[in-house]
Formats: C-alpha cells, sequence, structure tokens
C-alpha cells in the first residue's frame, strides 16, 4: 500500500476514534486478561530465577559440591580437592529428636568447622556458630529451626536427645544460606557439629546419609576445569557434582513446569479472549454499516476499508497488550510483598523484558488471528447491499472471508501455536494443549453445526407441545448469522477448562483425602540395622500380636548406563527422568511385592541364585526405551553392576506399599553395606505405644508418622488447589467476558427482530422467554461437551502425567452444567432486555 492510502487509513481510523472506546472495552479487557497472565507467569519465573542467580554460590555452598550417599568421600578424594582450594564438609541424615515423652523427626547436618564456606548463619540468639556447636562440660550444642523449637516447646538451654547423644539447644536458626527457604523435608533443621555426629551413633552401615565436600576455588579458577579435573582423576567415583550453573536443579524443574501450567492456564484465557475479541470486533463493524456503505459509495477501495479498521483494532489491541503487560510486570513485586514465604527464595527485583516481550507477542498474534475473520467479512460486502439492508443477505457467500484473509489466518494461528510450543518449557506438554484446542475447537463447531440443524428440523415439524416462545428459539439458532457458533465455542472452551480443573482437583482431594488412609500403613521406619529386625518384630509382636511389620532391605545407587549408553547421553522421556537423576532406593526381593503386579516377562525363581536381574516400574521403562532382556548399568557405592530386565511391573504408589521402581533378584546386592525400611500397620494406640518403644530401644532409628506425612501432602494440595482456584476464576472471567462480547455482538439484529415480532403481536414476555430457551439451549450444549471433555481431559492428566487413579466424580462434572447454564440464562435476560429496549419508532425509521 502507498504512503498516501495508508496516510488516509490512518486519519480515518483516528476519526473513529473520536466516537469513544465504549464499542471496544470488551476487546480491550479480553486481550488485557490474557497477556497479563501470560506476562506474570513469565515475569515471575524469571524474578525467581534471578534470585537464584544471585544466589548460587551460597546455595551450592561454594563453587562446587561433591555429594554421595551412605559413605564418606575417601582421604585420597578429600586430598585432591584441598589441593584445589577451600573445603569444607557437611553430612546430612535424619534423626529422632527425644525430649521427655516427646518425639520428632529431624532432618540432622552436621557440619565441619569450615561452614559455611559461602554466605552466612544467622542465629537468635546472636552468636557465632562455631560457639553454639562447641562442645561445653562434655555436652554439644546444637541449633535449630524456630519449628522444632515451637513443635517440642522449648527454648535455648534447653536439652534434647539424638541418637546414643545428648546435645543442648544454644539457639534457633534463623537463616541457612544453602537451603531452600521453601524445600520440602521430613522434619525441621537439626545443625550440629561434625565431631558430635560420632556421639550419636546414627552412622550405621547402609544407613540413609548423604556426605557431600564444598569447594571454594581462588580467584580466577575455573569451575568447569575443576569439575573436569576430578571427574578424570576419579572416574569411578560415587559422588555427584553439581555447580553454580545449576544451584538448585530440582527448583529448576519445579519453576518449569509451574511456568508451563500457568502459561497455558493464560494461552486457554487468551484463547477464550480471542473468541470474545471477533464476537467484539463483530459487534462493532455491524455498528459502522452506515459509514462503511458511506466510503463505498464515495469510492474508498477495499483495501482502504480493510487498513482503516485494522490500524483502528491495532491501535486498541495494542492498549489492551499494554494493560496486560503492566499487570503482569507489577504481579512479581506484589506477589513478593503478598506471598514472600510460599517462594523457595525471595525473588530478583527489577524489571524483565524477555517475558513481557513474549507475551505481547503472544497477544498481537491472538488479535490477528481473531479479528482478520470479521475484517475480511466487511471488505466483501458491496455497498448497495450494506445500504439497503445493513447486512449481506444470509445466503450470499460474501458472508465468509475470502481465500486471502482465511489464509493470513490460518498464518496467525499457526504462528500462535508455534510460539506457544517453542517458548514452553516442557514442549511436549504445550503441543498437547495445543492439539487439545484445535479438536475441541473442531467439536464444538460441530456441536454448533449439529444443533442448528435439529432445531431447523424441529421447527419445520413442529410438535404439539412446542410452543410460541420454543418455536422462536429453535429459529433464532437455525437462521444463518446466529449467536449459536460464537457462544457455542467460547462458552464450551471456558467451560471445558473449568470442567478440567474442577475435576482434577477432586480427584487429587480423593486421592491424598480419603484413599491412603485407608490403604496405607501408619509408620514407616527407616535406617533399621539387618541385626535389629528380629528383635523389632519380637517388640512389635509383644505390644500388638495383630500388628503387621513388613521389611526390605535397601542400598542407595544410581543409574550409571541405559543398554550400554551413559545415563547423561541416553534419550530418556521426561516423565522417567526422575529415575535417572540422583540415587535411587535398591532393594531385593524373591517374590513380587504388594501394590504391583507384572505386566511383561516373568518374575524370577525364589531360590534364584544366578547373574543379577533386575523388575522394572512400566513407566521407567518406557522412558528408557527399554525392554525384556536389556541391560542397565547401575552404581553402587562406586561398584558399578550390570543387571538384565527381567519382568516390568505396574506399580500402585498411591497405595504407599513397600516399593521400588528398581527391584533386584536375590544375590545382587551381596557385599554393600545396606540398611532395613520397614512399614508398621497397626492400630493408633498400639502404633504410637510401637513407636515410643522402638525409638527408645534402636536410638538410631527414625520413625515416619504416615499420617503426618499425609497432613504435609493434604497442606501442598491445599496449597494447589489454591492456586487451581485461582486459574478457574481467571477462566471464568474470560468467559463472562466473551459471553458479553456474544451477546452484543448479536444485540443490533436481536433488537430488529424483537421490533418486528412486537409488531406483529408478540408479547414482551413472549419474546423474553424466547431468549432464555434459546440462550439456555446453548448452554445446557456447551455444558454437555465441556463435561465431557473436562473428564477425558482429566483422565489423561491424572493417569498419564501425574501417574493418579481417576474417578468420574459426576457431582463434580456438574460444575461446569450450572455453571454455563447459569451464565447463558443471566446473558439471556441482558439480551432480551436490551433488545426490549429498543425504540421500534426510531427503528423503523431507519429502516
Amino acid at each position: 500500500m502507498s504512503a498516501v492510502p495508508l496516510a488516509l487509513a490512518l486519519r480515518l481510523a483516528r476519526r473513529e476514534l473520536r466516537g469513544g472506546l465504549r464499542a471496544f472495552r470488551l476487546l480491550v479487557v479480553c486481550l488485557a486478561l490474557g497477556v497479563g497472565a501470560i506476562a506474570a507467569a513469565g515475569s515471575l519465573r524469571a524474578a525467581v530465577e534471578a534470585g537464584l542467580a544471585g544466589q548460587a554460590r551460597a546455595l551450592v555452598g561454594g563453587d562446587l559440591a561433591l555429594s554421595q550417599p551412605s559413605v564418606p568421600p575417601e582421604p585420597a578424594q578429600r586430598a585432591f580437592l584441598d589441593r584445589l582450594g577451600r573445603v569444607g564438609a557437611v553430612t546430612e541424615l535424619r534423626g529422632m529428636v527425644l525430649h521427655g515423652d516427646d518425639r520428632l523427626l529431624v532432618e540432622v547436618k552436621a557440619v565441619d568447622p569450615a561452614y559455611p564456606l559461602v554466605g552466612a548463619v544467622a542465629l537468635a540468639p546472636d552468636q557465632s556458630l562455631a560457639g553454639a556447636l562447641e562442645r561445653r562440660d562434655g555436652v554439644w550444642g546444637a541449633v535449630a529451626e524456630p519449628a522444632l523449637l515451637a513443635r517440642l516447646g522449648l527454648s535455648p538451654g534447653d536439652r534434647i536427645g539424638l541418637g546414643d547423644a545428648t546435645l543442648e539447644l544454644r539457639a534457633a536458626l534463623t537463616r541457612e544460606p544453602d537451603r531452600l527457604a521453601a524445600a520440602i523435608g521430613f522434619g525441621p533443621r537439626l545443625m550440629i557439629a561434625e565431631a558430635a555426629l560420632a556421639d550419636t551413633g546414627l552412622l550405621r552401615p547402609g544407613s540413609l546419609t548423604r556426605h557431600s565436600l564444598r569447594l571454594v576455588l581462588p580467584e580466577g579458577a575455573s569451575p568447569a576445569e575443576a569439575r573436569a579435573a576430578i571427574a578424570a582423576a576419579f572416574p569411578q567415583a560415587a559422588w555427584q557434582v553439581r555447580d553454580t550453573a545449576e544451584p538448585a536443579p530440582g527448583l529448576g524443574r519445579f519453576l518449569d513446569s509451574v511456568a508451563a501450567f500457568l502459561t497455558l492456564v493464560g494461552l486457554g484465557a487468551l484463547l477464550i479472549g480471542g473468541i470474545g475479541v471477533a464476537n467484539a470486533t463483530r459487534a462493532y463493524l455491524d455498528g459502522r454499516v452506515a459509514t462503511i456503505a458511506t466510503l463505498k459509495c464515495l469510492g474508498a477501495p477495499a483495501g482502504l476499508i480493510l487498513a482503516t479498521y485494522l490500524c483502528l483494532i491495532g491501535a486498541l489491541a495494542g492498549l489492551g497488550i499494554l494493560l496486560g503487560l503492566a499487570a503482569g510486570a507489577l504481579t512479581v513485586p506484589a506477589f513478593a510483598a503478598l506471598a514472600i514465604d510460599a517462594l523457595p527464595l525471595p525473588p530478583g527485583g527489577g524489571f524483565y523484558p524477555a517475558p513481557l516481550a513474549l507475551a505481547a507477542g503472544f497477544g498481537a498474534l491472538a488479535a490477528l488471528a481473531f479479528t482478520l475473520g470479521p475484517l475480511g467479512r466487511a471488505r466483501r460486502i458491496p455497498a448497495l447491499a450494506l445500504v439497503r439492508l445493513h447486512a449481506v443477505p444470509d445466503g450470499d457467500e460474501r458472508r465468509r472471508p475470502d481465500r486471502a484473509t482465511l489464509a493470513a489466518v490460518a498464518l496467525a494461528a499457526a504462528a500462535l501455536a508455534g510460539l506457544a510450543i517453542a517458548t514452553s518449557p516442557t514442549r511436549g506438554l504445550a503441543a498437547g494443549f495445543v492439539a487439545a484446542c484445535c479438536v475441541l475447537l473442531v467439536l464444538l463447531r460441530g456441536l454448533a453445526w449439529g444443533l442448528a440443524r435439529l432445531a431447523a428440523r424441529l421447527n419445520r415439524r413442529p410438535r404439539r407441545w412446542l410452543g410460541p416462545p420454543a418455536r422462536l428459539a429453535l429459529a433464532a439458532l437455525a437462521r444463518p448469522g446466529s449467536a449459536l457458533p460464537g457462544m457455542m465455542l467460547s462458552l464450551g472452551l471456558g467451560l471445558a477448562l473449568l470442567a478440567t480443573l474442577a475435576l482434577v482437583e477432586a480427584n487429587l482431594g480423593e486421592a491424598f483425602g480419603r484413599r491412603l488412609p485407608d490403604t496405607a500403613p501408619g509408620w514407616f521406619f527407616i535406617d533399621l540395622q539387618p541385626s535389629q529386625v528380629a528383635p523389632l518384630r519380637a517388640l512389635v509382636a509383644g505390644i500388638d500380636p495383630t500388628a503387621r511389620l513388613d521389611t526390605a532391605p535397601m542400598v542407595r545407587g544410581r543409574i550409571a548406563a541405559i543398554k550400554g549408553v551413559p545415563v547423561e547421553s541416553a534419550a530418556i522421556a521426561p516423565d522417567a527422568a526422575w529415575a535417572a537423576r540422583g540415587d535411587r532406593g535398591l532393594s531385593i526381593a524373591a517374590t513380587p511385592p504388594a501394590g504391583s503386579r507384572i505386566v511383561a516377562g516373568r518374575w524370577w525363581p525364589e531360590d534364584y541364585a544366578g547373574p543379577p536381574l533386575v523388575s522394572l516400574d512400566r513407566t521407567v521403562a518406557k522412558g528408557f526405551g527399554v525392554g525384556i532382556g536389556d541391560h542397565l548399568t547401575l552404581n553402587v557405592l562406586g561398584r558399578e553392576i550390570e543387571v538384565e530386565i527381567a519382568s516390568l511391573r505396574e506399580i500402585d504408589w498411591a497405595s504407599l506399599s513397600m516399593n521400588f521402581a528398581i527391584l533386584l533378584s536375590p544375590g545382587s546386592l551381596d557385599g554393600a553395606p545396606y540398611s532395613v525400611i520397614a512399614t508398621l500397620r497397626a492400630a493408633d494406640a498400639p502404633a504410637l505405644a510401637i513407636e515410643r518403644a522402638a525409638t527408645a530401644r534402636f536410638p538410631s532409628l527414625s520413625a515416619i508418622r504416615v499420617r503426618e506425612a499425609i497432613e504435609t501432602a493434604r497442606g501442598v494440595i491445599d496449597r494447589a488447589d489454591q492456586a487451581v482456584r485461582a486459574t478457574a476464576l481467571l477462566t471464568l472471567a474470560a468467559g463472562i467476558l466473551v459471553l458479553a462480547a456474544a451477546v452484543t455482538a448479536g444485540a443490533r439484529r436481536r433488537g430488529w427482530e424483537a421490533v418486528l415480532l412486537k409488531s406483529l403481536g408478540a408479547s414482551r414476555a413472549q419474546i423474553r422467554r424466547a431468549t432464555l430457551i434459546e440462550f439456555g439451549l446453548i448452554g445446557l450444549a456447551a455444558a454437555f461437551a465441556a463435561t465431557l471433555v473436562g473428564e477425558a481431559a482429566a483422565w489423561a492428566l491424572l493417569t498419564l502425567v501425574m501417574k493418579l487413579p481417576w474417578s468420574p466424580l459426576p457431582l463434580h462434572a456438574l460444575i461446569p452444567v450450572g455453571a454455563g447454564l447459569g451464565a447463558t440464562l443471566v446473558a439471556g435476560l441482558a439480551a432480551s432486555r436490551h433488545a426490549l429496549a429498543q425504540p421500534a419508532a426510531r427503528l423503523l425509521r431507519e429502516e
């Protein structure tokens, strides 16, 4: 387009704006809502990453951290690290704190005098860490998180028992530089001196202990070079190495998942809002019929009209995008102020342009994809048709955009989908979301077409029970230009997302609220020595002969290679990556454990004494790309063991039965130091007595109350529910806006129809009932479709992604039905009220 027509289009667009922005309020708000959600998700993630980068050395504890389970590093390894820089040692394990009759599981951290190498520890009352942990009058000191003091009613100066040792609690630990604020553990932190650990007796062969060495390099030294030198010197070492490039890998994966979820919710809101944008654009253009007709009669080409309204709507879309970006940018300081305790670490301050630019791109592409269609239809309308009828005849093919417009819409939609997939940290999930949205759009459009055909058929062959209002409603559904397609798409998308969220939330509550207490054991005992198993059984039988105690040996190890390929280079599906990260619990069994079933291969004989075999979780095997007969290489305390896959199991993890993803044949771990874990099923009173007696007799034993763990899980689920409800409210807000846009889009035509019907003798009550029946049928159809889609989506998320059981929960599925029907009836009342309020004389004079 030449410069002169473009300048003219801009001038005409500016004059159109003189009429005010009232007609475009919904367009602006719909875009602002979706863009704001995406901008907020990206900005919050960027802020937390900035905070993570700023504290990377403190979180690692130095420039490098090397950790391994069960056994401490060898003296030669420590000596090698001493030559590279300053070294500090940390040992972490679990233990039971005793105070009077009270017992509490804690996370014990034993530190050497060099701790912390980076950062600072804060204590209350203020004092040095070395002084707080030193030995005084034969008693070692300890510091603990405030939660421990509160739960046991302790204060500085009180004494507690830990294993075989008595400790004096000297301060509250208010800041630990290498611990994330929201780190998940089985209990509060208790910090002691490394020298005190030997007195506790908690270090036993095979105990669940993690030994770490932290390394601070000289100024200018490269962590990458140091890491390479360590790997070359000790290629078979069992330790894992972490540096400042990834100080908290678990947190990074968590942030990826949260950001992906929030971005997809934002995209859903943007998609729903996009239909509202299309409806708002259509409503505005319907109201500008006279202006467009005048321009065409004066010789304005179709390209000028398209450019004029494209500039106008582009400017208003830009306003909506800017409002959304502003809201997203303000999310970081607002959320940090309101929910700082819920964050894993304080977010970095500042402005993050990259996520805002991405959100703006999503908004621009959505606006383009959803406004080109109405603009393309307006471009094709001939001047005489506009002047005479204020609309193109229903059978005119020019009601549809031309091929060039359709191609542009398809290109914009493809770009929007491609951007969503390319920028998502979980591309598979994003691709599935895009595909599901496309399928849902097709299904809803097909449902709208089928409902229109059914309405037309019923109206052609009316039944006696169909009164005038019902026939008017059926005619409105069947006529070309009906609100049915737009409302079905917008309402169906919103309700489908709402139904999915409601059903996922309800199933999570079902799984963690009712199912676990009925099937789970009451207690877990860890760090049980093999020689203590028989005495523990006797103790349990003496207190409660009906109690059931199940035991299994366990050693920590990691997967070193998959079918001969090092695990770092192997192609592993995301849903199985957890099994290849870090060390895992390994066990042996002569018979298949409860809570699992063999789905491929065969279990080994009970007296099997051949080469090592393994039974693998089916999902893990699928993610690894392995099957029966393939080989895995396991690294157990520095010794590599090659095992052959003999069977695959389907494991019911939600039952909390004693199960392992990697279960080995008898004899596979001979020679490796191991501990025993046990589960106890007993009534509450005997179980509590057993716990007290067992922890008193075996000080190194740690008892985990499953009920408390479930309550902790419920707390996590409750917090997740709050987030789900917030996203549901966002979806609901988008759906309400789109409904309003759909009603506005057909307001002018409804006004004409109401005037004509009143002129033909229809009463206001009949017109109102007809509108309510029409909108009610649309709401019921959309809610029915959304319920089916929500059930399918919830099943896929729970069973395929979360690996949890799914239940239909029909009562919860009624939520979208009620929401859809209520929303459409309210919209119907608003539409009928507006239509009946139109002055008949003015509209007839205009005609």
